[in-house]
């Protein structure tokens, strides 16, 4: 009898687990990730405009990721930023795989082992790839991203005003300096 209970209390603590981590690969609700993605257009350096304050990014100034191609099909991703406080840069390397179809702008990400979150890009600049909307699973999460260390105002404000209109707390967002990138 109580190796049965054991079980059942094991699969149930499996069955948490694998719901809390697949809850974490999800996108926030009323929102799509891109179709007709390009991952090899996708990849090179980004420079963060914007964001939603978060623990791993808090204080950190001239912040860049850099998408490169893995052996396995996979992306490399090194995230990089100034934190002004210690006048010193920080980093930190992560991979990230396609959710589902390679199509669709929908991948996992990992900075620490196995735990994986998403990346979501919710709007981009299918002409030129030169700028992406970027969020978690969750609307706490959010990125405006450029190929260089400016955007034209224009498009950060029709950015902000699309996040805005999916539900996302625009007034929150902080607006990053590249000073050191520019």
């Amino acid at each position: 009898m109580k190796s049965r209970v054991q079980t059942k209390l094991t699969w149930l603590l499996v069955a948490l687990i694998a719901t809390g981590l697949a809850g974490c690969t999800g996108i926030p609700e009323g929102t799509q990730p891109v179709k007709d993605f390009e991952l090899g257009r996708y990849l090179g350096t980004w420079y963060e405009i914007a964001r939603m304050d978060h623990r791993f990014e808090r204080g950190l100034s001239d912040v860049t990721a850099e998408y490169r191609l893995k052996d396995d099909g996979g992306v490399r991703v090194l995230n990089r930023g100034y934190n002004t406080d210690k006048e010193t840069w920080k980093e930190a390397e992560g991979k990230a795989y396609f959710v589902g179809d390679s199509t669709i702008g929908q991948l996992k990400v990992s900075f620490f082992g196995p735990f994986y979150a998403s990346y979501n890009i919710i709007a981009l600049d299918k002409d030129a790839y030169q700028w992406s909307l970027v969020t978690g699973p969750d609307k706490d999460y959010l990125w405006i991203l450029s190929r260089t260390p400016g955007l034209d105002p224009s498009v950060t404000d029709r950015l902000v005003k699309l996040a805005k209109s999916l539900g996302y707390k625009t007034d929150e967002l902080i607006f990053v300096s590249q000073d050191k990138n520019g």
